[in-house]
């Protein structure tokens, strides 16, 4: 079973490198790993291809805690992790606030703290692959995480965008990539029991009180209603070019 689907696995994510240009010669890659199941996953795949070296490319990793978000992976296991992989890992701290609002218009302008948590650790990875010297930052988004942002945006924003699989930032030489952006997350959930990752120690206190959870469950009964709905969205986005941003 483990065999047939790591297969799979693996063809979707070398298609993802040849559709969308996710890498090339010489790259310097830094992962941003969680903990969760993806970015594990992520990390694995990434490291294991640049052994072929077609194309080459060098894998580092790096992990933000959020000091004042009840929200844990076991750094040992995190490092052993990368070790076992030849991966450097680096283990960075950040925080933010979310102030205090006292009437219906500030909470309404109040940044939410799921955006605000993201916000920080992208500019901490921002950073530190700028210091290190890394053109593309590998985040673990599948192919579940891109259509439930494109419906999030349809439903609360009334437009038709998504968190691309390949990003080109403007202010700085950095792109971000999703190399799991053609695997359905079912196929990692499975891949991640059947390889053993350990679960992260403690999950995000606003994990289940989000949009994005609302979202999810409206995605899985469309797919009931329709099985090929997830198809006929990515390929909405891939014809009207939301899938790359240069």
């Amino acid at each position: 079973m483990l065999e047939l689907l790591e297969r799979r696995i693996n063809e979707k994510f070398v298609k993802a490198f040849a559709t969308y240009r996710l890498l090339d010669d010489d790259d310097r890659v830094l992962v941003g790993l969680s903990g969760g199941k993806d970015s594990l996953c992520l990390l694995e795949l990434l490291a294991k291809r640049s052994l072929i070296k077609h194309p080459r490319f060098t894998v580092e990793a790096a992990h933000v805690r959020m000091e004042n978000i009840r929200y844990e992976t076991s750094t040992d296991y995190l490092e052993h992790f990368c070790s076992d992989l030849g991966v450097s890992l680096h283990v960075l701290s950040a925080s933010f606030q979310t102030g205090n609002a006292e009437t219906a218009e500030d909470r309404r302008r109040q940044k939410q703290p799921c955006f605000l948590c993201s916000w920080n650790r992208r500019k901490k990875l921002f950073n530190l692959a700028q210091e290190l010297g890394c053109n593309k930052i590998a985040l673990g988004h599948h192919q579940d995480d891109i259509l439930c942002t494109a419906l999030m945006n349809l439903v609360y924003q009334g437009r038709f965008g998504t968190m691309p699989a390949r990003l080109s930032m403007r202010k700085m030489s950095l792109q971000i990539i999703r190399p799991l952006c053609l695997l359905p997350e079912s196929d990692i959930q499975q891949y991640a029991e059947l390889r053993g990752y350990q679960r992260q120690v403690k999950l995000c206190p606003y994990e289940h009180d989000s949009h994005r959870m609302d979202i999810r469950e409206q995605f899985r009964l469309m797919e009931k209603t329709n099985p090929e709905a997830r198809f006929s969205l990515w390929n909405a986005l891939n014809r009207e070019g939301k899938l790359v941003e240069d």
